[in-house]
């Protein structure tokens, strides 16, 4: 894997993935121009356990129709401003969902699958909660 970046003015930088991706990140608050770097972590961390719940909960056979996983980090005081705590909830929604199967493949995620999250777990605890917005699911 292959990533670069460039200054482009200011507080903005252009990240260029191997793929030609571009991503704008803006290091002057309060960000107009794109995430922050450690925004973007945050972001990437959502996405890719949310990749993996949503694979699982398919194969498992769950009619999962939504799911938004949100994150609310904590900072280190002093530079290098890492992570220390990640909270992470997961708003599922579908019909008829099996508890035990949402459960398992979050827990996978977190625990097998997410490489953001296995990287970050170096510097941060992360927790999380699972939240049902169409009501609660089957056992």
């Amino acid at each position: 894997m292959v990533a670069h970046s460039e200054w482009k003015h200011d507080g903005v930088f252009e990240g260029v993935t191997e793929s030609g991706n571009k991503i704008q990140f803006d290091t002057d608050a309060p960000y107009p121009n794109g995430p922050s770097p450690m925004e973007a972590v945050l972001a990437a961390l959502c996405s890719c356990t949310s990749v993996d719940v949503v694979s699982i909960l398919k194969k498992k056979r769950q009619d999962v129709t939504g799911l938004r996983v949100s994150a609310v980090a904590e900072r280190a005081p002093e530079p290098p401003r890492v992570f220390t705590h990640i909270k992470l909830t997961y708003a599922v929604r579908g019909s008829k969902l099996s508890r035990k199967a949402v459960e398992d493949s979050v827990s996978l995620s977190k625990n097998k699958y997410c490489s953001v999250s296995k990287m970050l777990e170096k510097a941060a605890t992360i927790d999380y909660e699972i939240v049902y917005p169409d009501g609660e699911p089957e056992p």
